[in-house]
């Protein structure tokens, strides 16, 4: 018994909007419920016991503190601009 049908298969093709023939729904209907019973083994193990996890590893984010620290005055950052206005960069207009 298949556990994914060919009209499944080209339905999830028309959502990602793939054009498949016939010939290759029926291949991918096939290596899909191959697929399909491969992953089902996983249920026969015993996971009692196990917390279930995100990711094989324990991972960690490493930041700092958000502090606040002494920048470039506006004056400076400015310095450069070819072209400022209003103690801001002045740039082309993008919208008409």
């Amino acid at each position: 018994m298949s556990r994914i049908s060919k009209e499944e298969v080209k339905h999830v093709a028309n959502l990602a909007r793939l054009a498949i023939t016939e010939e290759e729904a029926t291949t991918f209907t096939k290596q899909l419920d191959d697929i399909i019973t491969y992953a089902e083994q996983l249920n026969e193990l015993d996971t009692t016991g196990i917390e279930p996890t995100t990711h094989v590893l324990d991972l960690k984010n490493v930041m700092r503190k958000d502090e606040p620290k002494k920048w470039i005055s506006q004056e400076d950052a400015l310095q450069n601009a070819p072209d400022k206005q209003d103690g801001q960069f002045k740039v082309p207009s993008v919208l008409e």
